[in-house]
C-alpha cells in the first residue's frame, strides 16, 4: 500500500519567488526542476536527503489542467512501490480514484476522500 508522504505539492504564483523563499529565507536547496513545454515545477527540500520534500508547482497551470483541484491548500502526493495494486484496491473499495497516468516523473493517480479532499500516489522504488 502507501508506504510514505513523499511530497507536498504547494500551488503558488510566482515559481520563482517561492524558490527564493525556501532556499534564501528558509536555508532549502533545490532537489530538481522540471521544465518542459506542458510544465514547470521545482522541488525544494531542507536537504539532499530529505524523506519529504515540496514541489513548487505554477498555480495558473493547474488551474487550467485540473480545474475541480482546491489550490488554496497545498497537496499530498504518497509514493507506493506498487502502483496498480494500490490502485485496483481502492477501486474495490469503492473509493473515488482516478486513472493511473504516465508523467515525466512517473506513473500517478490521484483518490479522494470523503469529502472530496484529492490526493495523489505515485509509484517510486525505495
Amino acid at each position: 500500500m502507501i508506504n510514505k508522504v513523499g511530497q507536498i505539492m504547494l500551488y503558488v504564483n510566482n515559481q520563482d519567488e517561492s524558490v527564493d523563499f525556501w532556499t534564501k529565507e528558509l536555508g532549502f536547496s533545490v532537489i530538481s526542476e522540471e521544465n518542459n513545454d506542458q510544465m514547470r515545477w521545482i522541488e525544494v527540500a531542507p536537504s539532499k536527503d530529505a524523506e519529504t520534500s515540496i514541489i513548487l508547482h505554477n498555480k495558473e497551470f493547474v488551474a487550467k489542467m485540473s480545474p475541480g483541484l482546491n489550490l488554496g491548500t497545498p497537496s499530498l502526493m504518497f509514493f507506493t512501490e506498487n502502483l496498480d495494486q494500490l490502485h485496483n484496491e481502492l477501486s474495490s473499495k469503492n473509493i473515488t480514484v482516478g486513472e493511473i497516468v504516465n508523467m515525466p516523473s512517473g506513473r500517478v493517480f490521484n483518490f479522494a476522500d470523503h469529502e472530496e479532499n484529492y490526493f495523489a500516489v505515485m509509484e517510486k522504488s525505495e
